[in-house]
């Protein structure tokens, strides 16, 4: 962890459970590797896009816009709320919103900046080729609104980095440090991209703790979250049995350590771990952290294990006190390796036209 002073007084990355104006979903289809699944993946994204346009606007992109439209009617979408549904035609790889959309960021004076990172497939594991063109679509179209900025040079996946609204970034050296993302740059010189580019003035490395199944390297977003009032919320692991045991006390021991700006401990809130989920003998990478935060609501990832789950519920509860939290069945996600997070891809307020 280090800090310096290339902080932008006037932007910055806003925290997840700022307003918002629209959330992202990238709609899965018969092209995608959720087609053996594609309806019960298809019925789980109808249920987290009702949810959300329930208290905002929501951007769909997907090839086929109008079936998509038609199964959320179907779902339990009201006219009323359908009316907040924004869609592009545009045609796509897979699905991750959250790894392929825009960060934004907001100036003191009401101005957004689009932020356009490269997306490569987690370190050109999978092809991505049509997701990286995106952004520059949606922006085209005009379903957002803000200055675009090119940062195609640079890979940054947006599960890759957490804001606390107020100059600090979190992020783990497994992911940006992992092969094919932006090498030869070392962590120091990562880090003053970082800082360049989203305005921040501290970088948090997180440098222990990995899921069975991750293709992410590591986002922060499986493992760390932040929460209002110097609040992290993380993962932890009991079962000594357990191969991710290891890793996930050494980052407790780490949050332990780290200080706010203030000098002061974090209030650390521990989640559970699910018990492990198997698909073909594959272990999956189940995690409650990989949750949502939207408009007066926390949308939760669960995996039918009810005291597990209402125990995770509660813990994030207290993160957010005052907000709805609403539990959505993710074992259809996590059998593409990702959870209700990595779906989405929330705007601040201000940003999407209305």
């Amino acid at each position: 962890m280090t800090d310096n002073n290339i902080t932008n007084d006037r932007l910055r990355m806003p925290a997840e459970w700022e307003p918002q104006s629209a959330v992202q979903l990238t709609w899965p289809h018969e092209a995608t590797d959720w087609q053996p699944i594609l309806a019960e993946i298809t019925e789980t994204y109808v249920t987290i896009a009702v949810e959300i346009v329930r208290r905002e606007r929501l951007i769909i992109v997907a090839p086929n816009p109008e079936e998509v439209m038609e199964r959320i009617r179907c779902g339990g979408a009201s006219e009323e709320m359908t009316d907040r549904i924004t869609t592009l035609s545009c045609p796509t790889n897979d699905t991750w919103a959250r790894d392929h959309g825009f960060i934004t960021l907001v100036g003191s004076d009401g101005e957004l900046r689009l932020l356009d990172f490269r997306f490569n497939g987690w370190g050109d594991k999978f092809e991505a080729t049509l997701d990286n063109a995106i952004n520059r679509r949606m922006y085209e179209s005009g379903i957002v609104d803000g200055e675009y900025e090119d940062h195609l040079d640079f890979v940054l996946e947006g599960g890759a980095i957490e804001s606390d609204g107020r100059g600090t970034v979190f992020t783990t050296s497994g992911c940006l440090l992992a092969p094919n993302r932006n090498q030869p740059l070392a962590l120091s010189e990562i880090e003053t991209e970082l800082k360049r580019r989203l305005h921040a003035h501290r970088i948090v490395w997180i440098d222990h703790g990995n899921l069975t199944g991750d293709d992410t390297d590591g986002h922060i977003d499986t493992l760390v979250r932040v929460a209002p009032d110097d609040t992290l919320l993380y993962v932890g692991c009991d079962d000594t049995s357990d191969e991710q045991y290891a890793g996930l006390q050494l980052m407790e021991s780490q949050l332990r350590m780290l200080r706010t700006d203030a000098g002061r401990p974090f209030r650390l809130l521990r989640l559970p771990s699910p018990s492990p989920i198997y698909d073909d003998g594959e272990r999956l990478p189940a995690t409650y952290a990989n949750f949502l935060v939207i408009n007066g609501a926390v949308l939760c990832p669960t995996y039918s294990q009810p005291e597990t789950d209402s125990k995770a519920l509660r813990i994030i509860g207290e993160a957010f006190p005052g907000r709805e939290i609403v539990p959505v069945d993710c074992r259809s996600i996590i059998r593409q390796h990702g959870s209700l997070h990595c779906c989405t891809m929330q705007y601040p307020m201000g940003d999407t036209r209305r």
